[in-house]
C-alpha cells in the first residue's frame, strides 16, 4: 500500500477530491494548510506573504493503482492546461500497517470488501 499526500491550491481542493472519488478512490482526508515552496511566498508591492493558504489530501491505495491515482489527481489539480507555478505537491510513501481503531484489528489488505460478523 502507498499513501499519496497532496498538496493543492484551496480552488482546486474539492476537483481532486471529485477526481480521486470518480477513478475509484473514495477515502481521502483534508486538513487545511499552510506554507511556501520554491517561490519562497508571494509579495505584493513592499507586502511579502510567507504563509500561502493551501490544502492537504491523504489517500491511501494499492501499489499497483500509484499512477492512475497521481494522473487522476494531476489531471484536477493543475490550473489550466499548462499548470502554473504553486499549483502544488504530490509526495507518495509506503504504508506498513493499518489498524482499524474500531476492533484494534490489523488489516491484512484494506482494500478487500469487509467482513461481515
Amino acid at each position: 500500500m502507498l499513501m499519496i499526500r497532496t498538496i493543492v491550491r484551496p480552488e482546486k481542493v474539492y476537483d481532486v477530491m471529485q477526481g480521486l472519488l470518480d477513478a475509484g478512490y473514495p477515502s481521502v482526508t483534508k486538513i487545511s494548510v499552510v506554507g511556501r515552496g520554491k517561490q519562497r511566498g508571494l509579495r505584493v508591492g513592499d507586502v511579502v506573504y510567507d504563509e500561502i493558504p493551501k490544502e492537504m489530501l491523504f489517500t491511501v491505495v494499492p501499489n499497483i493503482d500509484k499512477d492512475f491515482a497521481v494522473r487522476a489527481i494531476i489531471e484536477n489539480a493543475k490550473s489550466g492546461a499548462e499548470g502554473k507555478f504553486g499549483d502544488g505537491k504530490i509526495f507518495v510513501s509506503a504504508v506498513e500497517e493499518v489498524y482499524t481503531i474500531s476492533t484494534g484489528e490489523r488489516e491484512t489488505d484494506p482494500f478487500l470488501p469487509a467482513k461481515e460478523a
